[in-house]
């Protein structure tokens, strides 16, 4: 039998992200910025609320509610009551996995000149 106290496995995959939001609280609005997100929450840096409260994100015009799972001084971790599937949190999300995919030779592949040296430049 499954102990409840036991962390489960995450369902989706966390991804790196740079994403500056509002976080708009009971009583107030912080700022901050996701560095981890998910279809089903996020890491936000520079913004704490207690835990088990409820917020609201704010990003590309849209609001996304969260639960505040974990809080430290300067972060926290929020889930999302619904999974993301569309919008702007899960669009950044999608350009971000897309951008991990990438090998770091291919960003400067198409680049780099054909030739060396004057010849190539007539």
């Amino acid at each position: 039998m499954n102990d409840p106290r036991t962390p489960q496995p995450r369902r989706q995959a966390r991804t790196a992200v740079t994403l500056d939001v509002t976080v708009n609280g009971v009583l107030n609005f912080v700022e901050g910025q996701i560095t981890d997100l998910s279809e089903g929450g996020a890491r936000i840096d520079g913004a704490s609320m207690p835990a088990r409260s409820r917020c609201e994100i704010h990003y590309g015009g849209q609001v996304t509610y969260a639960v505040v799972m974990w809080s430290e001084v300067d972060r926290m971790g929020v889930r999302f009551p619904y999974e993301l599937t569309h919008g702007p949190l899960y669009t950044a999300l999608k350009r971000a996995r897309t951008a991990s995919l990438i090998e770091p030779s291919q960003i400067f592949q198409s680049s780099r000149p054909v030739t060396f040296g004057r010849r190539g430049l007539n």
